[in-house]
């Protein structure tokens, strides 16, 4: 996988034409061209551009990455690129001052979406570079937060609530997406960015301790909008 984050520079990119060309209303700089702007609203907008769905956007991601990645940093934004699985999106930066969280609030994935989002992403690993795609179930998602139920927990009205949760929340992130099948998920690789592990070996091991977590909130997606 090459995923890139791109650092800002001050190249004002060579757009050729006058600025005044590319006023669209009273106040407007113009200093960028329409199609560029709305990338950067499709990129503000979240959670991730999917080149795959929208070649012409993601092309212009490519050509102008420099201009993009400058104009987001203003707003402590990074924006990383995953250039094999044709997904772009933004990262918030931390900076310890006040009025610099970033702009849209998201709220930590809770203990069973993210034991969920977890085993997805080993699942999105073991089909890289196999030209499918990986898929997950309810039937499957059920199993998954089966073998990782509390100990003595025997409500499976609950697990079943925790199951449609679970697989809702990230259909709203659009980590998984709806197939043409009823209660089928495909896996999306922006999963590989919103859960930026250096090695997938540090998976089982981070698993392992949230079996355990008492915290309802237990990780925080960066790399994702909490709303779409």
């Amino acid at each position: 996988m090459s995923t890139e984050t791109t650092s800002p520079t001050h190249d004002d990119g060579g757009v050729p034409g006058g600025a005044a060309e590319r006023r669209l209303f009273e106040g407007d700089t113009g200093r960028f061209e329409l199609p560029l702007r709305q990338v950067l609203v499709r990129l503000l907008r979240g959670p991730y551009l999917d080149g795959t769905a929208d070649p012409r956007l993601w092309q212009l991601v490519l050509d102008r990455r420099q201009d993009i990645a400058a104009y987001v940093a203003e707003l402590f934004l990074l924006l990383s690129v995953d250039t094999e699985r044709k997904i772009a999106l933004l990262v918030p930066v931390e900076v310890e001052a006040p009025h610099t969280t970033a702009i849209a609030p998201r709220k930590p994935l809770k203990r069973e979406e993210t034991l969920l989002a977890l085993r997805l992403r080993l699942l999105l690993d073991r089909h890289a570079g196999s030209g499918t795609e990986p898929v997950i179930s309810r039937a499957g998602a059920r199993e998954i937060l089966e073998e990782h139920r509390r100990p003595g927990a025997v409500d499976d009205k609950r697990l079943e609530d925790l199951t449609d949760a679970s697989l809702a929340r990230l259909v709203a992130l659009k980590l998984i997406l709806p197939t043409e099948l009823d209660d089928e998920y495909r896996v999306s690789g922006a999963l590989a960015l919103a859960l930026p592990f250096e090695s997938i070996e540090e998976i089982p091991a981070y698993i392992a301790a949230l079996e355990n977590s008492s915290d309802a909130d237990v990780m925080d997606l960066d790399s994702v909008e909490d709303e779409l």
